[in-house]
């Protein structure tokens, strides 16, 4: 099959009822997808903070912010939450702050906010790839759900 072609950048969400294969890279950030299993289409986001605290704007820049967004995106195009899936990558902890433990634990409250949001919104995570010291690159099939992904070398990122 013939896929039409997105790239994802930070602080965005993209979905679609037509193929696409959605890339993006990942450090300590975290991309959420989401995937309907009744109508075989699917959404990704991707965002590098946690929480949107009220300072600036509620961009999806905030997992709280993205993953509300892709949500409603979601819906709109005509999904019920009782058939929406998610799969979780990224957060990985790339900075070492003396002792190897990093002073701002960016990516495990990046992967924290998104648990937290799909289970109060009772959306099930299939599968995930979360944490580490290495980021990630990877493809999402928005006609599938499926996601292909690879660690990254440091030089990479």
């Amino acid at each position: 099959m013939e896929y039409s072609q997105h790239f994802l950048y930070p602080s965005s969400f993209f979905a679609s009822r037509e193929p696409y294969v959605v890339k993006t890279v990942l450090g300590s950030c975290v991309a959420v997808c989401l995937w309907d299993k009744r109508l075989h289409f699917g959404g990704i986001n991707h965002y590098m903070l946690s929480t949107w605290t009220g300072n600036d704007l509620a961009s999806p820049k905030y997992g709280n912010i993205a993953i509300e967004k892709l949500i409603e995106k979601m819906r709109s195009m005509g999904s019920k939450m009782e058939d929406i899936q998610a799969k979780v990558f990224g957060g990985a902890e790339l900075l070492d702050v003396g002792g190897g433990k990093s002073s701002t634990m960016i990516g495990e409250r990046n992967i924290e906010i998104a648990k937290m949001m799909l289970e109060r919104c009772k959306i099930p995570i299939v599968s995930s790839s979360v944490g580490g010291k290495r980021g990630r690159k990877i493809l999402f099939f928005t006609d599938t759900g499926e996601v292909r992904h690879k660690f990254l070398e440091k030089r990479e990122l």
